[in-house]
């Protein structure tokens, strides 16, 4: 199958899985434990449909917009996703280049396989540091500093790994970072590497070496380290959304680590509205998980998101296509998300609004009346 025969983003996982070794696919592709939470976040953006409205001037669409002051080309942005040389001899160098090429934002994994200075030195571009907090403390100061003086914008902290999940696939393949591979980030400090296990080898690494003990003050101790604005990556509730606010974040990221943690709590797209009516306008919110289509897109914005980030997706066009791929990846999701506007009746994104679509939620109270 070549290239110029890829027609949608979810194409590339087939072709991923054929040409990735099973110890690196699984990595990819699992979710915790069931992997039900997995199943949903696709599922669960299927049962929202549209209201589209007609006969309104559609001749010009505009995607532009702008996220924590920064002007992007589309609400399209790229997730924090590990080890990407695993898909890639070039990793996130390629990922970096193509959503510079995007106009979009890259969020580098603090697990990356390459350096926040060599993602920095591939050219200008807008990115975000997606943040682990160790147990020793000087390493978090070490390389929030680091990423500062790369020139990254804005600290994604995450908040969903106190332990890491329980992902079956890698502990039967015993995963572990290929012996030519290392953490890049943690390199100078000796943490670049993961021990051998019977189980799986980040899961070892994780309990090891991440705060289990981080807690929200913890979020205003970073503040006091850096000036970056903080996004508090996996929230899902009102509840901690009204915690966060209070606490100086800059940004809630409703996400749940792409099905990988807790099994068994809802999609994201499920999550996204109690979260965004406890911001009320005083912080975006955006979200990551299962997000496909342009559609997808479409309906996260329309129930209050300033944006989504895309995480898999970017691995498996990576893994199939190097920079080349990511970047077909954006644009397919560019040219659809364009399409679902003009055939919803919205020439930008200021226009879509809760009206033109109809959740589960809305169904149930409709049959109530």
């Amino acid at each position: 199958m070549g290239m110029e025969m890829i027609t949608n983003v979810s194409e590339y996982e087939r072709l991923a899985k054929e040409k990735l070794p099973k110890m690196v696919y699984d990595y990819y592709a699992s979710g915790a434990e069931d992997q039900w939470t997995l199943n949903e976040n696709r599922e669960a953006f299927s049962r929202i449909l549209f209201r589209p409205r007609v006969l309104i001037d559609v001749s010009h669409i505009n995607m532009a917009t702008n996220i924590l002051g920064f002007d992007v080309s589309m609400p399209i942005m790229i997730a924090p996703t590990a080890m990407q040389k695993m898909a890639h001899p070039e990793g996130e160098l390629a990922t970096a280049r193509a959503a510079a090429s995007a106009g979009t934002i890259m969020t580098l994994s603090s697990w990356a396989t390459s350096s926040v200075e060599r993602v920095n030195s591939v050219g200008p571009g807008i990115r975000f540091f997606q943040l682990y907090v160790y147990k020793d403390r000087n390493i978090v100061r070490q390389l929030v500093k680091r990423a500062e003086m790369a020139g990254f914008k804005a600290i994604a902290l995450t908040v969903d790994t106190p332990r890491l999940g329980r992902r079956e696939a890698d502990i039967k393949n015993r995963f572990n970072l290929p012996p030519h591979l290392v953490l890049e980030n943690f390199a100078a400090l000796d943490l670049g590497k993961m021990d051998k296990t019977d189980d799986s080898g980040l899961a070892s690494y994780v309990a090891s070496q991440v705060d289990q003990s981080l807690c929200w003050e913890d979020v205003r101790w970073l503040q006091t380290i850096t000036s970056l604005p903080i996004l508090v990556k996996g929230v899902m509730t009102a509840e901690d959304t009204r915690i966060a606010i209070e606490y100086g974040a800059a940004g809630i990221i409703v996400s749940n680590h792409g099905a990988r943690q807790l099994d068994y709590v809802p999609a994201t797209i499920s999550c996204l509205e109690e979260v965004v009516r406890e911001a009320k306008g005083r912080l975006p919110v955006f979200l990551d998980g299962g997000v496909r289509r342009g559609t997808d897109v479409f309906k996260a914005l329309a129930l209050g998101a300033a944006g989504v980030f895309i995480g898999r997706p970017v691995l498996y066009s990576l893994a199939v296509d190097g920079e080349a791929g990511v970047r077909k990846v954006l644009q397919m999701l560019r040219d659809e998300l364009e399409l679902a506007m003009a055939l919803s009746g919205c020439p930008s994104l200021r226009d879509i609004t809760r009206a033109h679509v109809v959740t589960d939620g809305d169904r149930i109270r409709r049959a109530r009346l």
